[in-house]
């Protein structure tokens, strides 16, 4: 198993070997690992964001909101780096940078303030962090429900002989009676397996466009080098994607 970059297959049988070797690839458990994660990161995106929003626009009147936003602004920076290399990472999104080189233009305090927040990253970083909760908690769903119930129906003929196997339909039970029926669940569970995991690997896919488009801009990975000086408050380096 390698964790290579996604292709997109470029005929029917290309089509039909990348549906079923989705188990066997590394990127489909990096894209797992990242939709899970999502849910309890954006968790923790909405309630910072939210809270500390909240706190230093209400506390501008007596001044100390404005260090308290100046924090909140420099944290969102942070976590929008550490998300894009999360979708670098596990997604294999190609991430424009965040920001150009830095300039020799942009010395003096309030010139960098003022690139820092004419930079549509800023605003779109945050927007993605404040996305990540309600589609962290689709894609958290989608995981675990697609695969419990893939895997259990799996696991059918391995448990029949232990243990009554039972499942209720529209409020009635059905029971496979014997090994062949058991064997007919596992098969189900098999392809649904099959099809869970490419659908998850579809939603991620949905994942790595919006990192791509949010966590970076096209303008920034074509802006030529330029001598060392200091950069925006709370901005890294442009790292390559």
């Amino acid at each position: 198993m390698t964790l290579e970059s996604e292709k997109e297959p470029s005929s029917f049988l290309g089509a039909l070997a990348y549906f079923f070797k989705a188990p066997f690839r590394l990127r489909t458990y990096a894209n797992l690992l990242y939709l899970l994660l999502a849910f309890p990161l954006g968790l923790i995106y909405f309630v910072f964001l939210t809270m500390g929003l909240a706190l230093g626009y209400a506390l501008t009147v007596v001044w100390v909101g404005f260090p308290i936003l100046a924090l909140v602004f420099a944290g969102s920076w942070w976590l929008s780096a550490m998300e894009r290399r999360l979708a670098i990472g596990l997604l294999g999104a190609e991430v424009p940078p965040m920001a150009p080189p830095p300039s020799a233009d942009a010395v003096g305090f309030w010139q960098r303030v003022k690139t820092f927040l004419a930079n549509p990253v800023t605003w779109k970083g945050m927007a993605y962090l404040l996305l990540k909760l309600p589609l962290g908690v689709v894609s958290f769903v989608a995981v675990v429900t697609s695969l419990s119930v893939s895997v259990s129906l799996a696991l059918v003929p391995l448990l029949w002989p232990w243990t009554d196997v039972t499942f209720d339909v529209d409020s009635g039970v059905w029971q496979p009676s014997t090994f062949t029926g058991s064997l007919i669940c596992g098969l189900v569970g098999v392809i649904f397996l099959f099809l869970s995991l490419n659908l998850l690997n579809g939603l991620a896919f949905f994942w790595r466009l919006a990192a791509t488009s949010l966590l970076g801009s096209p303008r920034f990975a074509a802006a030529p080098p330029s001598p060392s000086s200091p950069g925006i408050p709370g901005e890294p380096a442009p790292a390559a994607a």
